[in-house]
């Protein structure tokens, strides 16, 4: 069976001053994580304090857009698509949607990558969301 990626629309997302350049950078195809300059740990989702030490010295640094599938689930009724957590190559798992691919070949482990897809609809665009895709091994 093949379960084909289908496009959605999804919910424009919040936007509060304290995060404009994590919106401006997925505007520009960068996926930005904060990093604590207290104990040198990256999170997400970037937050002003760092949920590790509470410092609220944190630096925006662009990640490199890969890591791994920890878990996902697949929606097949009404619009199919798949929800995930993504393990970042730089530590912080991450809510998201996998996107553009066949959805039964998603598993835990698959490597993938951060794909951008415009959140609202063609009447009312919102900003770009980070998604990610599988990496295809050539």
């Amino acid at each position: 069976m093949v379960t084909t990626y289908q496009s959605r629309t999804m919910v424009i997302p919040e936007i509060h001053p304290e995060h404009q350049a994590y919106w401006d950078a997925a505007a520009e195809g960068k996926l930005l994580i904060k990093l604590c300059d207290s104990c040198d740990e990256f999170h997400y989702y970037p937050r002003v304090i760092c949920p590790n030490c509470t410092s609220d010295k944190t630096s925006w640094v662009e990640a490199k857009g890969t890591g791994v599938i920890y878990t996902y689930s697949v929606m097949r009724r009404g619009v199919q698509y798949a929800i995930a957590f993504v393990e970042l190559d730089e530590g912080p798992k991450m809510m998201t949607n996998i996107v553009d691919c066949d959805l039964d070949t998603v598993h835990i482990g698959q490597r993938v990558k951060v794909v951008f897809k415009q959140s609202g609809d063609e009447d009312k665009p919102g900003p770009f969301i980070p998604c990610f895709t599988p990496i295809v091994e050539e």
